[in-house]
């Protein structure tokens, strides 16, 4: 027996084709059209449980459709998707009261689950999210990566939850921050960042929470904290590791009871501030170190947001480079581009900086060279006058010579990271995460031994620092057929 009624909208007869037969098999009944038109007349009849539609088709945009099909049929679950994979697609998608956002291509499997999801879930209208109309556009890039992180930021608008955003350094954390504050509800008060990192640990306390005529020496007059104002807005703490632990109590207080007392005051103060953290260290070691309390990470970790590093991204480096182009003209300089071997090298470069090292380099590169195009030569020159490049050898991690050992080594430690702990961002994975990744490089590592040593295993077996019988055992087990009947 069909589960439900779908309404597919797609001008892509090929996307209707697949999603007929994907949707026919898992039990629904399906219907589908290739324009806006036939898709309101169906609405509008009452036809259809759920709508999975795409965003540009050839008579109308579905965002100027869906705040019509939601005043007819306010709690019709629709499912949007689309190619055109910006921050700013799944803001509009949710703010025009989408249940859901899934840029293309989709898998298959996830939209099945999430038209179970929206079907059996509890009917009611959508919350209303943030105004669409400004294209200055915070995030940028199209990847899976920030594809999952524009979706959770889109869910995330229309709440007040606390969020914890971890990333190296240079990754947009206040920027996603900032995003999270100007198209979500609290917009229209302040937004207020602190950088624990960069205030004097004595004077943090005083800082966040304020401070009353002397409280201490040289406190000659009430002074009001960051809390009081970011009041009736959100208060981002970055590089909340830092915090000491005097002034984590005192957060706690606030996260448990909502009200804090200024430094030296005795009155508590109630407080509606929504609060962001954000910080690039790993706060369970700090848990295990005893600098970092635990019940405080928990009230903080409500919703985590990991941002990856721009090397796990490289597909977002063109995307970035012109968004950088665009900024630096609009502040005077002149319009400048990258030819493909240039494009090429920066895209194979480690960025250990992240996006602010890119935005560095792109700022250098429009005040310093006065050619429009940018050719491959000018970009090598550049990353040699990186830091990274000065401080280490070549070969080493790290460096940006593409193809070596070394790169592979650690992408496949990254990648192995990242599949991981994907999967588990409530709970510790279970163990095996050393011998998963050692299978991964041991045999790349002795293979590059054996091919260095011309297939000579006692040779290589010094190379590698292991005893001969060990590296024999090795080669055997990890069946490196091309090297059998080596020395």
């Amino acid at each position: 027996m069909p589960n439900g009624h779908i309404i597919v909208a797609d001008d892509d007869a090929a996307i209707r084709t697949v999603l007929n037969q994907a949707l026919s098999r898992a039990g629904y009944e399906v219907r589908s059209t290739g324009n806006c038109a036939t898709l309101w007349r169906w609405v509008a009849e009452g036809a259809g449980d759920l709508v999975i539609t795409d965003v540009v088709m050839p008579d109308e945009n579905v965002f100027d459709l869906l705040p019509r099909i939601k005043r007819v049929r306010p709690e019709l679950p629709i499912i949007v998707m689309s190619a055109q994979n910006t921050f700013m697609t799944a803001i509009r998608a949710s703010e025009r009261g989408a249940y859901e956002y899934l840029p293309k291509p989709f898998d298959l499997k996830e939209l099945i689950a999430i038209v179970g999801r929206a079907l059996s879930r509890p009917r009611g209208t959508a919350p209303a999210g943030a105004d669409p109309g400004n294209e200055d556009i915070p995030l940028v890039g199209r990847s899976p990566a920030m594809q999952e992180i524009y979706r959770a930021l889109a869910r995330l608008m229309p709440t007040d939850l606390t969020v914890m955003i971890t990333g190296e350094s240079g990754t947009g954390k206040e920027l996603v921050a900032r995003a999270l504050h100007d198209y979500g509800r609290r917009r229209t008060g302040p937004f207020v960042p602190v950088n624990m990192a960069a205030i004097p640990r004595d004077l943090i306390e005083s800082e966040l929470f304020g401070h009353e005529k002397g409280a201490f020496t040289g406190a000659l007059a009430r002074s009001a904290g960051r809390f009081e104002q970011a009041e009736g807005g959100t208060l981002f703490l970055d590089e909340i590791g830092d915090m000491p632990m005097e002034a984590q109590t005192r957060l706690l207080r606030v996260l448990q009871q909502g009200e804090y007392t200024t430094v030296g005051g005795r009155v508590p103060i109630k407080t509606n501030v929504r609060i962001i953290a954000a910080t690039n260290k790993d706060l369970r070691v700090s848990i295990q170190q005893g600098i970092f309390r635990e019940d405080l990470f928990f009230r903080l970790n409500v919703v985590p947001l990991r941002l990856p590093a721009l090397r796990e991204r490289s597909e977002d480096v063109p995307d970035l480079i012109r968004h950088f182009f665009v900024l630096v003209e609009r502040e005077g300089l002149s319009r400048k581009q990258l030819d493909g071997d240039a494009m090429e090298r920066l895209k194979r470069y480690r960025w250990p900086g992240n996006v602010r090292e890119l935005e560095n380099l792109v700022r250098r590169l429009a005040a310093l060279y006065p050619q429009e195009t940018i050719t491959g030569p000018v970009i090598e020159a550049e990353l040699d006058t990186l830091p990274l490049a000065q401080s280490q050898p070549n070969g080493t991690p790290g460096t940006r010579k593409p193809g070596g050992e070394a790169e592979t080594l650690s992408g496949a430690v990254e990648r192995h990271l990242a599949e991981y702990f994907g999967g588990y961002r409530d709970t510790l994975p279970p163990p095996g995460l050393y011998h998963r990744i050692l299978r991964e490089i041991e045999g790349p590592l002795i293979g590059a031994a054996l091919a260095a040593t011309r297939g000579n295993q006692i040779r290589a077996a010094e190379l590698l620092g292991v005893n001969r019988n060990t590296l024999r055992k090795k080669v055997r087990d990890l069946d490196l057929q091309v090297f059998r009947n080596a020395r």
